[in-house]
């Protein structure tokens, strides 16, 4: 009688996840930032999955490292194996009838736009469960599956995506008592320039369009890794912020900013929200994408 033979003892899952991170990104750093842990704890996989297999895995170099031959061939059966795991793992997330609406959000969106609402998105729907994700650019739904996702997107750029708001622009803010020095665009000489890291381009956009003096430097003064805290610094009097309209409108309503300085910069992008082209989707998910749309 036949026996069947067992199946091949697989390496660490650990590991290989690591491995294949690595190796698509060619970055222990950047593999570290997207498996939520330490590049020492990717290292230590990986050198334990070398170990194991009796090859070397990555060529290291002075300024990173890149995957051998070997590990450029088998990378994209790896990536679609993981890939196949995690949509398995996330059909069996979506068969669960009362299971959170995921949502996933540039931090600036999610702090400024998004949480302001949620409680009236908690009223018209007291039995929703709302995850909300926070994540520098939108997810990749092989790897990180959401319901919704919230981001400045090009119109037409051929996503399922509803706009939540309408034209945007940029153009400088500051607490009130700020604003009283600032009548001409030369008067910014003489302030603090508050400054996003990501839109780290937007004053000099908006100096530009503005006709600014030339000597003006578009680059000096903090910056800030999250929009919320450069603003912050902005409510508190600390300089002038480059302001996206679509983000501290409802401050300038309440008179908590001030725009001295014309005239706005309009933007191609708009705020959107796109619903994921998931096998299960959330049984509300249209329903509260169409909702988000209207509180525009």
């Amino acid at each position: 009688m036949a026996v069947k033979p067992p199946r091949p003892r697989l390496p660490s899952l650990k590991a290989l996840r690591a491995f294949e991170a690595a190796a698509r990104l060619e970055s222990f750093t950047e593999a570290a930032a997207e498996l939520g842990v330490t590049p020492g704890a990717v290292t230590q996989q990986i050198r334990q999955l070398e170990a194991a297999l009796g090859l070397s895995l990555f060529r290291r170099l002075p300024q990173g490292v890149v995957p051998t031959v070997a590990a450029r061939e088998v990378l994209p059966r790896l990536t679609r194996g993981f890939d196949i795991l995690a949509q398995a793992a996330q059909s069996l997330r979506e068969s669960e009838s009362q299971r959170a609406l995921t949502i996933a959000a540039l931090p600036c969106i999610a702090q400024l736009w998004l949480s302001p609402r949620l409680p009236a998105l908690q009223r018209a729907w007291p039995d929703l469960q709302v995850s909300i994700s926070a994540m520098e650019a939108p997810p990749d739904p092989r790897r990180e599956p959401h319901d919704l996702s919230i981001f400045y997107r090009e119109p037409g750029s051929g996503l399922p995506a509803l706009m939540l708001a309408g034209e945007d622009a940029i153009l400088p803010v500051c607490a009130p008592a700020l604003a009283e020095r600032l009548g001409s665009t030369a008067d910014l000489a003489g302030q603090t320039l508050l400054h996003d890291a990501v839109w780290n381009s937007d004053w000099a956009r908006w100096l530009a369009h503005a006709g600014a003096p030339r000597h003006l430097d578009a680059t000096r003064g903090p910056r800030f890794s999250l929009y919320s805290l450069a603003l912050d610094a902005a409510l508190t009097g600390s300089g002038v912020l480059m302001g996206r309209l679509s983000l501290v409108a409802p401050l300038l309503a309440q008179g908590r900013l001030v725009a001295p300085l014309q005239p706005p910069l309009p933007l191609s992008e708009r705020l959107t929200v796109a619903p994921a082209t998931s096998e299960r989707p959330h049984p509300r998910q249209a329903e509260i994408a169409a909702w988000l749309v209207a509180q525009g």
